[in-house]
């Protein structure tokens, strides 16, 4: 009896040390693994940014194209990325009641909007970004803005916007201008102006005399940045690892010595 006993206590514990070992091992290599990806996820991002800013040196000797060229070069291209950061010139006509402001701008500590109006020409609609306002610090006013009108011709950039997270979908109903939104959105804005604008921003270049506080960045975090954040996560990674191998042996070293 005593054998079969002991025989069964030490089938039990190689049950346990097998399925904590398992256990061991996919929580070690399931962590591992998300902090790697996350490192070279990084890494792909300093790497796009740094593809960015040659391209955009390489465009800002490139005399500015008109707004048909553009939209001619994002059918050709295979993606519509490649025409991003694009000097363009444009003649276009400001509808002065369809202003965008785009809410939770900061500039030099201070908060307020990004102002976009829409602009057409004989064949097209196009949001411009006329730059950055102060906002009050009461949330149900809304800054005073002298917007655009009438045909002006302009240089800016062509941008691509990004889509951030949303806790809460943008819904649109009693629309009165200048209006408040938290993300633009062109499909929806194209329903409000009822006219398809198109997939792009066209962001007034710096040195131009209209509009406001031209604060923009086509890069916000530098690749440097990124490539910091890549480090700490490989570096977290191989401290993972480490500390999960130092568990292990630890732990069997201590069976070991209570046989």
């Amino acid at each position: 009896m005593p054998s079969s006993a002991s025989s069964n206590i030490e089938v039990k514990k190689s049950v346990y040390f097998n399925k904590f070992n398992l256990l061991w091992l996919v929580v070690t290599v399931l962590v591992f693994s998300i902090l790697v990806k996350l490192g070279l996820w990084q890494n792909s991002r300093a790497l796009e940014k740094e593809q960015r800013l040659a391209q955009i040196e390489k465009l800002s000797a490139q005399q500015p194209i008109s707004l048909d060229k553009v939209v001619t070069l994002s059918k050709n291209y295979p993606s519509l990325s490649q025409i991003n950061d694009y000097p363009v010139l444009i003649t276009a006509d400001f509808a002065n009641n369809q202003v965008f402001l785009l809410d939770n701008q900061v500039n030099k500590g201070r908060l307020g909007y990004r102002v976009f109006q829409v602009a057409k020409t004989s064949k097209y609609a196009v949001l411009v970004s006329l730059g950055w306002v102060q906002g009050s610090i009461n949330r149900q006013e809304l800054p005073e803005i002298k917007v655009l009108s009438g045909e002006l011709s302009f240089h800016g950039n062509v941008r691509l916007m990004e889509m951030g997270v949303m806790l809460q979908e943008q819904v649109f109903s009693n629309v009165e201008w200048p209006l408040r939104v938290q993300q633009i959105e062109l499909d929806k804005f194209s329903t409000l102006i009822d006219q398809q604008l198109l997939p792009f921003v066209i962001y007034l270049d710096k040195n131009e005399q209209l509009g406001f506080v031209k604060n923009w960045q086509p890069i916000v975090m530098p690749p440097e940045k990124h490539r910091g954040y890549a480090f700490q996560w490989f570096s977290l990674a191989l401290a993972w690892l480490l500390l999960m191998l130092w568990a292990k042996f630890s732990k069997h070293k201590n069976n070991n010595k209570a046989e």
